[in-house]
């Protein structure tokens, strides 16, 4: 189908949870040790990405004292660092052994870093991946560009800020640089962070030899307790599509702007046709979309997608074929255009040619598993992804877990995002360091960074729907605008709404979707709150500053309504998490009351014996002094 790619989400089966081990003994400790590197991140990388150094001072307060370290404390909290990269089994090269530096793999080194883990990772191209490299990073740079583009070009919304402006221009080139230049910073920060931390960057490709066993290069060959495939995703082509790199190109090309082509056909009007589509347009070229589905945008929430397409194709030089494949792709050459040939996405009837300048392919990507000896541990990949359960863990061709073998980001297909990437990567770092983890992938968002932007998490409305059909459950809607907002207003842009789907009963938020200003920013909120299990009830209470964009949720939430009678302050918390909580706080109370009882006996009984070895001193004192006293008075 060529449209661009869209969440995808799946369940693994499940398995018997991993026992907890401890990675090192309390005799390999450092006396020193640094406290635990901050978990700020930006775009799924690690705040080290930015050139800002996590590690704090440690090892001596403010009266230059040593700390010695407790060897109660857990071993995996430890940074790795502290120690040379950590203390690696006899057995084993390493802890943990990653391939693909991407911003799953990143993600993955810097929290076993943390945990105290002895970390590679293993690179065949540039480290920072995709997303660094030939996805968000570059292509936010290239959107910020075409965001202030249009507010230049923008005479009505200019006007009604009062203000007046000459008319806008761009150097094609110094656009290209600044895109270019921000993806060298980025990943040069990115690999310095990971040497600082101590993780060992390996370069050359990275091949599964066989259990616990991984080649690097031509011949070099490492073991590891725990293997992580990040490998990531590589643009996908549907064939009949020739690709020369100038005027038939994938997202790759686009993002070197080595062009501005008068007329773009773009293939797909997912994520990544939406964002090349606002930037071509705001540099001046006409696009023409091609998508395979009845309707553009198929992977957005239906009214969300409506609105989108009245305010981001409609009013701008855009028009588009839907329900029919690109079947044939020919690039420009001597002098003539690229062809584009059309059949009907259900006949396969020839439906129209179109010739353009250009044309970018963007029906979405497919993953980078080749070469990767998966046949060494019996995996067999799924149109190529590798198939794992909800704990990452790979899945053998018979249907059995292969130990110790991991796969996050792209190259599982669960769902295709860089900070998703990440997120999967720290989980399976939780689970090899003995805790069990596993991501609720319906909690992480997505956002498409147009003007306006296009963000959600969650299910589609369609979806819920569907999911309530099966489990016997009722829907509702809640909706607002970005009209009622003071500060959308305050900016001009008052073009937006944002909707929220949920369980009347009980309060559960099923998703969130918003389009207009800043809606990248404004998702987080509900993200969060599907992660932590709260409800409609819970969080309708939260205040928000005035005035804020903030508050488009803030009247989201307070806007849905429901059985009060179940939103009573007893009732904030759902059965399971109360039922939770009540027995942890029980046990904590227990606990409490007992280590009390411990210390006074611990502390008193040893006073009592003195006090009593006192007073039989001074008792026999008394006996010993008496008879002698009357002697001496009279003698002195």
């Amino acid at each position: 189908m060529q449209s661009s790619l869209s969440l995808s989400f799946s369940q693994g089966s499940s398995a018997v949870a991993l026992a907890p081990r401890s990675r090192l003994s309390p005799d390999s400790l450092p006396l020193a040790s640094p406290a635990a590197p901050a978990s700020l991140r930006f775009c799924g990388l690690r705040r080290e990405a930015l050139g800002f150094s996590s590690l704090r001072k440690s090892g001596c307060g403010a009266s230059g004292s040593v700390l010695v370290a407790s060897q109660n404390r857990a071993p995996g909290r430890v940074s790795a660092s502290a120690s040379d990269n950590g203390s690696a089994p006899k057995s084993f090269d390493y802890d943990l052994v990653i391939i693909g530096a991407g911003v799953g793999g990143h993600g993955a080194a810097l929290h076993a870093v943390e945990m105290g883990l002895k970390t590679a990772i293993i690179e065949g191209d540039v480290v920072g991946g995709t997303c660094v490299n030939r996805g968000c990073v570059p292509s936010k740079a290239l959107l910020a560009v075409s965001g202030r583009m249009r507010e230049l070009q923008s005479d009505h919304h200019l006007k009604a800020l009062g203000l007046q402006v000459a008319a806008a221009g761009y150097d094609r080139q110094a656009v290209a640089d600044h895109a270019n230049n921000l993806a060298s910073k980025i990943r040069n920060n990115l690999t310095n962070s990971m040497k600082a931390l101590g993780v060992d960057i390996l370069t050359g490709v990275g091949t599964v030899l066989g259990p616990q066993k991984v080649k690097y290069g031509k011949d070099n060959v490492i073991t590891a307790k725990d293997i992580i495939i990040a490998t990531g995703s590589v643009p996908f082509v549907p064939r009949g599509i020739e690709v020369d790199g100038k005027t038939v190109i994938t997202s790759d090309h686009a993002l070197k702007l080595e062009s501005v082509p008068d007329w773009i056909a773009i293939v797909g009007s997912g994520y990544i046709g939406l964002e090349f589509s606002d930037v071509y347009t705001a540099l001046g070229s006409e696009v023409t979309f091609i998508e395979a589905l009845d309707q553009l945008m198929p992977g957005f929430d239906p009214e969300i997608g409506k609105l989108a397409q009245r305010v981001l194709i409609n009013p701008r030089k855009i028009d588009y074929h839907t329900g029919v494949f690109a079947s044939k792709i020919t690039p420009a050459k001597d002098g003539k255009p690229v062809t584009i040939e059309l059949i009907d996405a259900k006949t396969k009837e020839p439906k129209d040619t179109l010739e353009v300048d250009a044309a970018l392919i963007a029906t979405g990507r497919a993953p980078f598993t080749q070469g990767l000896g998966l046949e060494n541990v019996n995996v067999v990949t799924q149109r190529g992804f590798v198939p794992v359960d909800e704990r990452m863990r790979v899945i053998d061709a018979n249907g059995n877990l292969v130990p110790h073998l991991y796969c996050i980001g792209d190259a599982n297909g669960k769902m295709m995002l860089a900070h998703a990437a990440s997120a999967q990567g720290i989980s399976v770092v939780e689970q090899v360091t003995g805790k069990d983890h596993v991501l609720n992938h319906l909690s992480i968002p997505a956002a498409c960074f147009t003007h306006p932007e296009i963000s959600m998490v969650g299910l589609t409305e369609p979806q819920a729907r569907e999911k309530a059909e099966k489990e016997g459950f009722e829907v509702s809607v809640a909706k607002t605008s970005f009209k009622a907002n003071t500060k959308a207003l305050a900016e001009n842009e008052g073009e937006g709404l944002a909707k929220l789907i949920y369980r009347p009963d009980n309060g559960e938020i099923l998703g969130v979707h918003i389009f207009g200003l800043h809606a990248a920013d404004l998702i987080h909120e509900a993200s969060n709150a599907i992660a932590l299990g709260t409800r409609i009830h819970e969080i309708k209470y939260a205040v928000h500053a005035h005035p804020t964009l903030s508050e488009v949720v803030d009247e989201l939430f307070k806007s849905a309504k429901g059985d009060s009678t179940n939103y009573s302050a007893s009732d904030r918390i759902d059965d399971q998490r109360k039922s939770h909580l009540v027995k942890w706080n029980t046990d904590s109370a227990s606990k409490s009351r007992k280590s009390w009882l411990e210390r006074i006996k611990a502390s008193m009984v040893p006073w009592l014996i003195d006090f009593a070895i006192c007073c039989l001193t001074d008792v026999l004192l008394s006996l010993i002094y008496s008879p002698w006293r009357d002697i001496f008075s009279n003698f002195l």
